[in-house]
């Protein structure tokens, strides 16, 4: 708390903060989703092999998904409980917490042994670290878009919290990267027997350098006029939700058609297109290395349509975007069907393009529809919330389409009612982008419509 009781920084000091925390915001964010993403390439390809041996493939890739879904559901409880705190000390505290959290639990499952060895625990430890993960995830997202956005030039917001949303490419590239890596250098079977333990365990070395970056950062001076006025709320949980309903849920809604499909692109097709029973026997590294491509694509755009943002505004860029990934589903799918390899690798790499045009804007969009003293809470809680009807449920929805109806185009309109239904929600959150978010009048009940 004394450190919020500092005076004002110089304005040089002001801009290196802002340079400090826009790279601590984005390593953070990229340490946290390297490790969520190394758990969900290993549950494609590894965990059924590893955890649930002794069933069919079609049922240990469910068994592995749904593991991978308990980390989504856990993901809005650490929304709340980090949120909570959040609001209540400080964002600084909090993202310290989450980092170590990711960091230790993502490292234990690197050493866990599988099913032939402590048989039915194995999976139990799994789920249990999975569950801390997510709480972790869910507590990170909401304080690295404000400590970013917070601090930034607040014409500029929308560039601002796009770069925490880059950690999202960068863990996607690192995560993927090094799986293809180990996975090419040991081979399959050494690959899922221990090769891919490695990528986890160096998660440990991100944790120290996010660690020495983040201990840095001083807190964002729109909280610390909010402490220095003492107007912090003792219960943001249960304030937000009661003044701010219609933006958690709107928020959550928003992001249908962004995570549901980017959890499709980067972890299902992964077992759709090695597994051999849908007609796709494609090797790992060629859809790793069309993942690695995509999320390269995707870093160069989220900060390019953030900024956009900016100029041309949050909701026409997010309408576009949204709208785009309706029809793509089925233009994906088409290629990734269409027998001819080159096609279905370019499927691979422009997958998350329609992904990158909402994910850009996104962390604006929500965090401008909350106060100060709750916006840790209320966009923790909107963001992590669609964890549990679009991202967590997407890879388990799309296995069992694909086995009921046989093709890909089942999952594209799965895909396309997700965009439906982001257009609305869309329609019905208001457009903050140019309000100023430090006045508590913005959020009053007449501001709100």
């Amino acid at each position: 708390m004394s450190q919020l009781k500092n005076p004002a920084p110089s304005d040089h000091e002001h801009h290196v903060q802002v340079r400090r925390a826009a790279i601590a915001s984005t390593i953070g964010t990229t340490i946290e989703w390297y490790d969520y993403f190394l758990y969900g390439t290993a549950s494609a390809l590894v965990f059924p092999h590893l955890f649930f041996p002794d069933v069919s493939a079609y049922i240990g890739t469910l068994a592995a998904f749904a593991t991978y879904f308990v980390g989504f559901l856990a993901r809005p409880v650490g929304a709340a409980i980090f949120g909570h705190w959040g609001d209540r000390i400080g964002r600084k505290v909090m993202l310290i917490v989450t980092l170590l959290m990711m960091g230790i639990s993502t490292a234990l499952i690197g050493i866990l042994p599988g099913s032939a060895t402590w048989g039915d625990a194995a999976a139990i430890i799994l789920i249990l670290l999975r569950v801390v993960q997510g709480i972790a995830v869910g507590g990170e997202w909401s304080g690295s878009v404000l400590l970013s956005m917070e601090w930034g030039d607040q014409k500029r917001r929308g560039l601002m919290g796009s770069w925490p949303q880059l950690g999202v490419a960068i863990g996607l590239i690192l995560s993927t990267g090094l799986m293809s890596l180990f996975n090419g250098i040991f081979g399959k079977d050494a690959f899922i027997s221990w090769g891919f333990r490695i990528p986890f365990l160096l998660s440990l070395v991100l944790v120290a350098i996010g660690l020495y970056i983040r201990l840095k950062i001083m807190e964002t001076p729109q909280f610390s006029k909010v402490v220095a006025e003492q107007t912090t709320t003792t219960a943001p949980l249960m304030q937000v939700i009661r003044r701010f309903p219609k933006e958690i849920i709107l928020s959550a809604l928003l992001r249908m058609s962004e995570q549901m499909p980017f959890y499709v692109v980067t972890a299902f097709v992964l077992s759709y297109m090695t597994s051999g029973s849908n007609g796709h026997d494609y090797t790992y590294n060629f859809v790793l290395i069309g993942t690695l491509i995509a999320a390269g694509v995707e870093f160069i755009l989220v900060p390019l349509f953030g900024l956009y943002s900016d100029t041309i505004g949050r909701k026409k860029i997010y309408a576009w975007g949204s709208a785009i990934m309706g029809v793509w589903g089925f233009v994906y799918f088409a290629l990734l069907d269409s027998g001819v390899t080159w096609l279905a690798f370019v499927a691979l790499c422009l997958g998350l393009v329609p992904h990158a045009m909402q994910y850009g804007p996104q962390a604006s969009i929500i965090a401008e529809s909350f106060p100060t003293n709750l916006r840790y809470t209320g966009a923790g809680l909107g963001y992590q919330l669609s964890s549990i009807i679009a991202g967590g449920p997407a890879a388990l929805i799309a296995t069992w389409l694909i086995h009921q109806f046989g093709t890909g185009y089942a999952v594209s309109v799965y895909i396309l009612i997700s965009a439906v239904i982001t257009l609305v929600a869309l329609k019905f959150l208001k457009d903050r982008s140019r309000s100023d978010i430090t006045d508590d009048r913005t959020y009053a009940k007449g501001n709100r419509q």
